[in-house]
């Protein structure tokens, strides 16, 4: 095949074994070779529509085949995916269109509203009826553009949790080489099933769990959106042995009333990531007896970097070592590394690691350094063993009468306590120490702690400078499509109303 990039993969698998289940939705099923069929439909359609090489199409939608369909048919073109987080408002999804300078937009019913209301000027192909319709129409003779490992295949956006969004260029190659990691790290098998229930918007759903089911030629259960109730539904059903999510998910299902009953026999690794994990959470799953394993990485990496796996049990909290293929080192402020035993920057390189952000050269400069060392913007120690430990992110650093806090530290030492549901910690100004923390909590159903029981249960665990010096209780923190916190919402917060 002249065509080495995604778009080639579900011809690729088809050939191998057409009727091995390739995607679970609802109460549909599609084979390999169904699912080819359908993608090189949809691959005729977009081209017929004026989708060329180069040209970009994005996606508007929850979870869904569809998405992986326009995904697919996109690289089959040589066309380039942009796929949108559909919690965004109509003016921050229009930016990204108009930064990315998309060509059309599919989009779900479910989107219909905020659609209507963008401007002309793109295509727009709705799911509702146009799709089915372009694609019943379409030929179904094989593509084979050229398309080599090099080329663009998507461009996915940053959260924007410290600013705009910029679109991170991901090649054919980065997400090639990313499931290749995957598949050394998490060791799997032609017979899994994985539960995608994390959006797949986001490079971690998306890249770590199903694009490698389907270099495996394995089966993907895709859910709309994800609750507790729902994942030990379709985990009891069709019983999954893989799944990913972020720290937010697996706590829910935690605290659901199902936990205790939830039949979990099937599933054979639970992957976390996308934020700092809790150890309390990692024991949790430990004791019923699961193989709970996480990793760290980023949009930009596509998005593995570090990975703990089940053979370090003893290294729970860490975000393990290096993948296979890519090197991550730590630099001090003067980019020398920094001294044993204390905290350095992320730097990462590897054939995973992106191209650059699209058209941001200024962006694309100032996040490497000697060419090809990905700059993170977080923080992490590594132990005279080699596993490196996730500090902070860089900007969030409290920097307290010439000390500096990681909230991530703080925020750890909170979720040991047990009626601790979630937290996070910012730094808030102060006349004495320039900066001093404060926690936001979200106490478990009925717990009854107060501020002063939570910050004594600190002492002794962390340095009195840690100690966030106020505390805030809340119902819920607020989180992207990721499942990252939001900091900047809780400082924002505090702004709008300074006696909080």
């Amino acid at each position: 095949m002249r065509n080495q990039g995604i778009g080639s993969w579900p011809a690729r698998r088809a050939r191998m074994a057409p009727g091995r289940t390739a995607v679970i939705f609802r109460e549909s099923v599609w084979s390999y070779g169904e699912l080819d069929e359908r993608v090189t439909r949809l691959a005729h359609g977009l081209r017929a529509r004026g989708l060329s090489a180069g040209g970009r199409v994005a996606y508007l939608g929850p979870n869904h085949p569809t998405f992986l369909e326009t995904l697919f048919a996109a690289g089959a073109v040589g066309a380039i995916f942009v796929p949108l987080n559909f919690r965004l408002t109509g003016p921050e999804l229009e930016f990204i269109l108009d930064d990315s300078g998309a060509d059309m937009l599919v989009y779900a019913p479910e989107q219909a509203d905020v659609v209507a209301a963008m401007p002309a000027g793109r295509q727009m192909i709705a799911l509702a009826d146009d799709y089915e319709d372009l694609m019943a129409e379409a030929a179904s003779d094989p593509l084979d553009e050229p398309v080599g490992l090099e080329d663009i295949c998507m461009i996915m956006y940053t959260s924007g949790t410290t600013g705009a969004p910029k679109g991170a260029m991901l090649t054919h190659g980065n997400i090639t080489w990313n499931c290749v990691i995957v598949l050394l790290d998490v060791d799997l098998t032609r017979d899994e099933v994985t539960l995608v229930s994390a959006p797949m918007f986001h490079a971690a759903a998306l890249n770590m769990t199903c694009l490698p089911t389907f270099m495996k030629g394995a089966a993907a259960v895709v859910m709309p959106s994800f609750s507790p109730d729902g994942a030990f539904d379709l985990i009891e059903k069709h019983r999954v042995t893989w799944m990913f999510g972020v720290p937010a998910m697996f706590n829910a299902m935690l605290g659901s009333s199902r936990w205790a009953q939830a039949d979990l026999s099937s599933v054979r690794i639970l992957e976390c990531g996308g934020a700092p994990v809790p150890e309390p959470l990692i024991r949790s799953y430990q004791a019923r007896g699961l193989t709970f394993v996480q990793g760290y990485g980023m949009t930009e990496t596509a998005p593995g970097a570090l990975f703990l796996g089940p053979d370090a049990a003893d290294k729970i909290g860490s975000a393990g070592k290096p993948s296979f293929f890519t090197d991550v080192r730590l630099a001090g402020p003067d980019g020398t590394p920094p001294p044993q035993g204390r905290p350095g920057e992320i730097q990462i390189q590897g054939p995973n690691v992106m191209k650059g952000y699209w058209n941001r050269s200024d962006a694309t400069l100032a996040a490497f350094t000697e060419g090809s060392w990905f700059r993170s913007g977080d923080a992490a120690l590594v132990d005279g063993e080699g596993f490196f430990r996730i500090h902070d992110r860089i900007k969030d650093v409290i920097i307290s009468g010439g000390e500096n806090i990681y909230p991530a530290e703080v925020e750890a030492a909170l979720y040991e306590h047990p009626e601790v549901a979630e937290c996070a910690v910012i730094g808030v100004a102060d006349e004495t120490w320039g900066e001093v923390g404060k926690a936001f909590v979200v106490l478990r159903p009925d717990a009854r702690v107060g501020t002063a029981e939570l910050l004594t249960a600190l002492r002794g665990r962390l340095a009195g400078y840690k100690i966030p010096k106020t505390v805030e209780f809340i119902d819920v923190l607020p989180r992207n499509g990721a499942g990252k916190v939001l900091k900047q919402r809780l400082r924002q917060s505090l702004t709008a109303d300074p006696d909080r």
